[in-house]
């Protein structure tokens, strides 16, 4: 009995504020690249990721790997920033220091 594997991309549920949220993430990425003066040929030389997937990086596409939005941050010297992400997480102190609370 042979296999067959499905060749359908899988993509993530994005519901429109977090679409927005990418969208933000790419808007911001091409003012930094501008900034910067890196060109999208700079940037296809230095992380190898294509034109066509750049593109969909500057319009924050959600089908783009993680990987590649961390490519594109290291080139620009932003991937500490990335670091920043739920560093200071007030939602789960506030859960944590209830369940300490109740604790007897």
């Amino acid at each position: 009995m042979s296999t067959i594997k499905s060749t359908a991309k899988r993509t993530a549920v994005v519901f429109p504020r977090q679409r927005k949220m990418l969208n933000t993430l790419g808007e911001n990425l091409t003012l930094a690249m501008k900034r910067r003066g890196i060109t999208q040929e700079i940037m296809h030389s230095r992380t190898g990721i294509s034109k066509p997937t750049l593109r969909k990086i500057s319009k924050g596409d959600p089908s783009v790997s993680l990987g590649h939005y961390v490519n594109v941050l290291a080139v620009l010297g932003l991937l500490d920033d990335l670091t920043k992400v739920a560093r200071d997480d007030e939602l789960g102190r506030k859960l944590q220091d209830i369940q300490l609370l109740n604790k007897k």
